[in-house]
């Protein structure tokens, strides 16, 4: 087995970590060429006062396949690497296979991905290094070995006899490893040479330490560093773009001045965050300030759970979602959030100051009453950087080869890139790596790794946000879709006699028009004793996906589904997503049932689980159901089982307003899509019918009912979901918004904010309530997965439950097909696995569901504000009503309600004098010239894009009433538009 798995290296190196754990009694029977080497470790004294020896087994072999094709000797059935191994050099001439180090492959990845790198092995002391220091770059490496095309090739030299070497007294560790690597790289280039005769095939190794480099040429050995190399590949000067800066290369292309204070060495990091003179926590720079940013502290247990950091020097190089070490300031010099929102035409020039605006920034008076916890970043405790999207912005100067990058992202600073092909850059989409930022740099320095297409191009810009928000979008590889049932797919007889055959029920789905993915399905009906039959089935995807295989792994990895608008990235390929587990009309399907007995008051007397069969009767929309339900005419079972659910719905949501349960809102639009084009021509206020409701109701019920169900059945490893309550704090600017209408907002409880929600209206201003929730809604924490056994606190803020999880959609998110594995085995209907039993790992996935579901809510806002731009690209200047929703100290950022669309007006425009500004931070309310404005004011504005910046386009609002002398802008004709064939989206 071992021996046949050599071309599949993980499979390989976990069979080896497996059988050194064995004792040697047990494999004495294994016809294997091993030779044991015993080392001990250390050795210390029992309480007894005998003498315990640590000692570790290593198992060498005598014949580990080399993986080339020119060797017939070890020569195994699928040689890797190829034995005419040509690329143009103008250093090496011949065919040659490549070794690179720990460090080439950390920092060089972007060059080893490219198509023209082939022939290259990656030793097992590299692999293991690069796995420790780098999980993304260990990733990358691990798919470029598994790409075919590129015949990488993972050789265990650790595990080989003559290529395994022991570490010298005196000797660190990594100098073994490098002294590990050239043992390799002597031992590849003397077998090679027998198996050809002394003939051209040789071997590379690439380095660039320059000690490594030097012991490697006395040792015999061709070495060159990668730079080296790379510059003598003939035809492929693109190449060079994509080499990171090393050290001493980015200290060269910076000034001699020092902006920034020195970084303290990892050793007095570690000292001072045990003493407790500094925190360690995750840096989060402003979307809306790049010179301000917050620090949240990771350990529990501490009094300061995040610091602010405002200004440059502060800032110290961080970059967002770095962990590090910050020092706090005294009390006296804490300070208030900006409330400065800075515009998108900072300057293309990189030596231009930000001064006057940090000048602003310090000139800010803080209210004491929210002044928070500052300080600075005084080191950096890992790094996670990630290749960035963006455009270039070239150099004013001719012919030079450094330009500025400015990310998508605007929570990224602009990254100094050489680059030889500027022009042909400009106006393109890109990708760039950050290497380092020196302390005497503005910018941090970087290198250019991908061309991803024209900026404003819909693919490219899909591509952009996919990217940018970590959406695994890749088609499924073979090896995932080898899992996939064999077609036709059938119910069995085996089936059919250990499910509920439901077959019979007059069950329906109700989803938004266009859905193809239908986790869902419904039912009700009247039962003999007079009582109600309620039901919901859930497409049973657990069936289709067993535990650990790569269907699973990969729907594990993406977590959810990511709906984009016109676009859906499924979570598992589409023969189940859209056919086999979608719960379609007219066809069989296998559920998970979830079954109540009702009364009529919505009170529920039983409730069962099980696996079934069912047949829905019809797919509907929203529309349709709620059509069905308003016809009088209509008197078929669909319809009646339609009007028993929306009148049980009703009672239940009540009910679940009475105890508290939170109302809230947010702005949703729907564009429609020209049916050739594809742009969206319309757009529109999602409209939410009572159907909706009746969805909803049914589908918390039945998660809560499962939350219950497997929490008793397995009380320390339960995926369960829960809504933190938000800190007081965060209620600061609803209760000043209401304040402000005369209103009183409590917020001890859920149940208190509810009932103050629900009374706060004013008279002749009808939107007041909505957008109060609107406001409310951003006050909420994140709802988050998490295990039973890890956590005590359950409860669900928003919904005013006890208990929680999600069970209704597994088609499109992973944690209901977890919860599923759950039930099914509550109820005998599945047997378990260990990792399903393992609150750890229940914990860790947990983590990944949080961060996936998290970017994928990200990813679809992006979407939106892409296609909302597209929507006014032609439409030139729109005049329409909208609302303050907060003020600003430069700024008002305003809600049009009609397109679910936000948005600022700005009054410290650079092009003219700006108006006199006074802010209110108590209001808040902000005074330009002689009108107040304050939260909630109706106002009119224009609406148009601003596509002066490509790189970041932008709804531009212009203010029109009130009218203010010098501010408002003169009423501009809107113009009627051609009618175009639309689609709903």
């Amino acid at each position: 087995i071992c021996k046949k798995s050599y071309d599949h290296s993980s499979t390989y190196y976990n069979l080896q970590e497996t059988l050194h754990k064995w004792p040697r009694s047990s494999i004495k029977g294994l016809s294997l060429p091993l030779m044991l080497r015993q080392f001990t470790l250390h050795t210390s004294k029992t309480r007894s006062g005998g003498v315990l020896k640590i000692v570790r087994e290593h198992y060498l072999r005598d014949d580990i396949w080399c993986g080339s094709e020119v060797c017939k000797e070890c020569k195994d059935e699928a040689p890797v690497l190829q034995e005419h191994a040509c690329i143009e050099s103008n250093l090496c001439s011949y065919p040659h296979y490549l070794i690179p180090d720990t460090n080439v492959v950390l920092h060089q990845i972007d060059i080893l991905e490219d198509p023209l790198i082939r022939n290259v092995i990656i030793l097992q002391i590299v692999l293991q290094e690069v796995r420790h220091r780098s999980a993304p770059v260990y990733k990358r490496i691990k798919d470029a070995i598994h790409e075919k095309e590129k015949h990488f090739y993972t050789f265990t030299n650790e595990h080989h006899r003559e290529t395994f070497i022991e570490r010298e007294q005196g000797e660190s560790a990594n100098d073994r490893n490098d002294r590990a690597i050239r043992v390799a790289a002597k031992w590849y280039t003397d077998h090679l040479a027998k198996k050809t005769n002394g003939g051209s095939l040789k071997v590379v190794l690439l380095t660039d330490d320059r000690s490594n480099k030097e012991k490697a040429e006395q040792y015999g050995l061709i070495v060159y560093r990668c730079e080296e190399y790379i510059k003598s590949l003939i035809g492929n000067p693109e190449l060079m773009d994509r080499l990171a800066l090393k050290p001493d290369d980015q200290n060269e292309i910076t000034g001699s001045k020092l902006l920034f204070p020195e970084h303290l060495p990892l050793s007095r990091i570690q000292s001072g965050i045990k003493n407790g003179m500094f925190l360690q926590g995750t840096f989060h720079a402003n979307r809306d300030n790049y010179l301000e940013g917050k620090v949240f502290i990771n350990r529990e247990g501490e009094e300061i759970n995040e610091v602010l950091l405002q200004g440059l020097q502060n800032l110290n190089r961080a970059v967002h979602q770095d962990v590090v070490a910050v020092e706090l300031f005294p009390k006296e010099h804490w300070v208030a959030p900006s409330s400065v929102v800075l515009q998108d035409d900072s300057p293309n020039d990189e030596d231009a100051e930000e001064d006057e605006t940090e000048n602003k920034l310090k000139g800010e008076p803080s209210d004491s009453s929210v002044l928070q916890p500052t300080g600075r970043v005084v080191g950096i405790i890992k790094r996670n950087w990630r290749p960035f999207c963006g455009m270039l912005s070239q150099s004013m100067i001719k012919e030079a080869t450094r330009h500025l990058f400015t990310p998508a992202d605007r929570r990224i600073p602009r990254i100094r890139i050489e680059t030889r092909q500027a022009a042909n850059l400009v106006g393109q989409r890109i990708m760039v790596a950050i290497d380092g930022w020196p302390k005497n740099s503005r910018y941090p320095n970087g290198h250019f790794v991908k061309n991803l297409g024209s900026a404003g191009d819909k693919e490219t810009e899909t591509e952009v946000l996919l990217l940018e928000h970590d959406v695994p979008h890749q088609p499924f590889s073979q090896a995932v879709l080898s899992f996939l049932p064999k077609m036709p797919w059938s119910i069995t007889e085996e089936d059919l006699k250990v499910r509920a055959d439901l077959r019979h029920l007059c069950v329906c789905s109700v989803d938004p028009p266009g859905c193809t993915d239908i986790d869902d399905t419904l039912h009700c009906r009247e039962l003999e004793n007079g009582n109600l039959e309620v039901g919901v089935h859930i497409a049973d995807v657990s069936h289709f996906i067993r535990p650990g295989n790569a269907l699973d792994q990969e729907a594990a990895s993406r977590g959810t589904t990511v709906y984009l608008c016109g676009k859906r990235i499924d979570m598992v390929p589409e023969l189940l997503s859209s056919n086999l587990c979608s719960l379609r009309s007219n066809v069989e399907r296998l559920a998970f049932s979830c079954i109540w007995e009702m009364n009529h008051n919505a009170e529920i007397l039983k409730a069962h689980f099980t696996k079934s069969i069912i047949n829905s009767k019809a797919s509907l929309t929203y529309a349709e159901a709620q059509m069905r339900i308003d016809d009088s005419t209509m008197k078929d079972d669909i319809t009646k089982s339609l009007r028993g659910l929306n009148r049980l719905a009703k009672i239940l949501k009540g009910r679940r307003i009475a105890k508290g349960a939170l109302t809230l809102s947010s702005p949703e639009v729907r564009f429609h899509i020209d049916s050739e084009t594809h742009d969206p021509i319309d757009l529109q206020s999602k409209e939410l019918k009572e159907t909706n409701s009746m969805v909803e109701e049914f589908m918390l019920l039945a998660n809560i009912s499962v939350a219950q169900k497997i929490y008793d059945e397995f009380s320390e490893c339960a995926l369960l979901r829960k809504h933190p309550s938000p800190p007081p704090s965060n209620y600061d600017i609803l209760i000043k918004a209401a304040k402000s209408r005369d209103l009183n907002i409590h917020t001890d409880s859920a149940k208190a904010l509810a009932d103050s929600l629900n009374n706060a209206t004013v008279e002749n201003f009808p939107y007041f309530n909505t957008l109060l929730r609107i406001l409310a809604t951003r006050c909420m924490m994140q709802a988050v997965y998490f295990c039973s056994g890890m956590d005590s606190d359950f409860h669900h803020y928003g919904l005013a439950s006890p208990i929680y999880t999600h069970f209704t959609s597994p088609i499109r998110r992973y944690a209901d097909i977890i919860v599923h594995r759950l039930l099914a085995v509550a109820i005998n209907a599945d047997s378990t696995y260990p990792d399903l039993m393992d609150k750890h790992k229940q914990s860790a996935l947990c983590n990944n569901l949080n961060y996936r579901h998290k970017m994928a809510q990200y990813a679809q806002r992006a979407s939106v504000a892409f296609h909302t731009q597209l929507f006014f690209k032609n439409k030139g200047i729109i005049n329409e009503e909208g609302f303050i929703l907060f003020v600003r100290k430069n700024a008002i950022i305003i809600l049009i309600p009609k397109f679910g669309l936000e948005g600022a007006v700005f009054f410290d425009n650079k092009d003219k004098p700006s108006p006199h500004l006074s802010f209110d931070s108590e209001g808040p309310t902000l005074k330009v010239e002689e009108h107040t404005f304050r939260m909630f004011d109706e106002v009119k504005v224009t609406i148009s894009l601003d596509a002066s910046n490509i790189q970041h386009q932008r709804i531009r609002m212009a203010l029109i009433e009130p009218v203010i002398p010098g501010v408002s802008v003169p009423v501009p004709e809107s113009e009627p538009e051609a009618k175009k064939p639309k689609l709903d989206c």
